[in-house]
């Protein structure tokens, strides 16, 4: 027995590689990396992050939340056809061409796969040219349960933020001043393992698996699931905001996973999972866009000192322990109160400078370097400015 699920673990494990889903999460990281970089030289006349960025830090989270999710789907004895996964990768790829990492929520592939799966037989039915068993077999409270545990850590995905993982942007405001702006944006690649009919493991207790089929051997897939977070900040400090959002999606995911388990006993629930938690969603999102809308820009010109955008890696400025919010109060003593005044108390300084900041708690503190050749002449510092290419038409 032991022997049979090492064999198909690594089976299973190699099947990982033969995925297209995988090797597309690949481009479609490629393709938001370029995307990205390309506006942050629009913006700012410089790359802030490496091409992979979106993707970067998210490596423990993935396998953490893979093991969970395997435990619970192979644990549970959830079967799920090869097809019903191939279906659940078309739509992610398929979602992810409009390039909104948003869409790659669970809400919208693993529901909308449900939705699709729920009218197949019906499809299958009334045509000939395709066999009607292709999809068995179709495990629909499979889909809800996997549904609420994604949200789950689609929320722990977002808690988790911190500065490294937002990207600062610009945008006009409404009163025609450019402002602002941070991306929380990431994606993660979530391999876990599911069960396939046909193969060495047979069943180990009377509840398992929760749907047998033909003689009730089965095998593993590890299936990579693409995970996307893709939200705009600008009337709050980005970890503030992360936090707002990360609560209710968290709480969506158990209520949708209570419901999802109800669905094993009671077919309907099962629907009813899916449909609340797509509802739930959407509005969460459109109480997140109002909230942003009504809110004054966090990220707007100051009277008094100048508020920090944004830090590039590997600079002085980050070096320094700079961080993202806080107000240059003072340059060597003198006041600054626009980016000219900055850059021009700065410059005067030679190569040594001292900064007056005031933190995210209001406080005052001191830092103080130098600047060593071929550091970058600005610090590394972002404000909110002019768009760079506009500044060079």
């Amino acid at each position: 027995m032991v022997e049979a699920w090492l064999i198909e673990l690594a089976k299973g494990m190699a099947k990982l590689f033969i995925n297209p889903l995988l090797y597309w999460s690949i481009i479609v990281l490629l393709f938001a990396g370029y995307r990205r970089i390309k506006r942050e030289r629009q913006n700012f006349g410089t790359k802030i992050f490496d091409l992979f960025s979106e993707w970067k830090s998210t490596w423990l989270f993935s396998i953490l939340t893979g093991l969970l999710v395997s435990v619970v789907m192979i644990g549970a004895g959830f079967v799920l056809s090869y097809t019903s996964l191939l279906l659940l990768s078309v739509v992610a790829i398929l979602f992810s061409l409009s390039g909104r990492f948003m869409l790659l929520s669970p809400v919208y592939t693993v529901g909308v796969s449900f939705l699709l799966l729920l009218f197949v037989p019906t499809l299958l039915g009334n045509q000939q040219w395709i066999r009607e068993d292709l999809f068995d077999p179709i495990n629909l409270a499979a889909f809800p349960v996997l549904l609420g545990i994604l949200l789950i850590a689609e929320g722990w995905l977002i808690k988790r933020t911190n500065m490294r993982d937002t990207y600062p942007g610009l945008s006009l405001s409404n009163r025609g001043i450019w402002v602002g702006e941070h991306h929380l944006k990431k994606l993660a690649i979530i391999p876990f393992f599911l069960l396939l009919p046909s193969g060495l493991i047979t069943p180990f207790a009377d509840y398992w698996p929760y749907v047998s089929f033909g003689e009730q051997t089965y095998s593993l897939i590890l299936f990579p699931f693409l995970l996307g977070v893709d939200y705009k900040v600008r009337g709050r400090y980005p970890k503030e905001a992360a936090d707002k959002l990360a609560v209710p999606i968290i709480l969506l995911g158990i209520g949708a996973t209570a419901i999802a388990i109800g669905g094993v006993f009671f077919a309907p629930l099962s629907l009813a999972a899916v449909i609340v938690t797509i509802f739930g969603k959407e509005y969460i999102n459109y109480r997140h866009r109002n909230s942003e809308r009504l809110r004054r820009c966090y990220f707007h010109p100051m009277n008094n000192g100048l508020k920090v955008l944004g830090v590039i890696p590997g600079t002085p400025a980050d070096r320094l322990g700079i961080k993202v919010g806080e107000n240059i109060m003072k340059v060597n003593g003198q006041m600054v109160n626009s980016i000219d005044s900055f850059y021009q108390s700065l410059q005067a300084s030679g190569a040594y400078f001292k900064l007056d900041l005031e933190d995210l708690n209001g406080e005052i503190r001191f830092v103080q370097g130098a600047l060593y050749q071929g550091d970058h002449h600005e610090l590394g510092i972002l404000f909110s400015d002019t768009p760079y290419r506009r500044k060079q038409a």
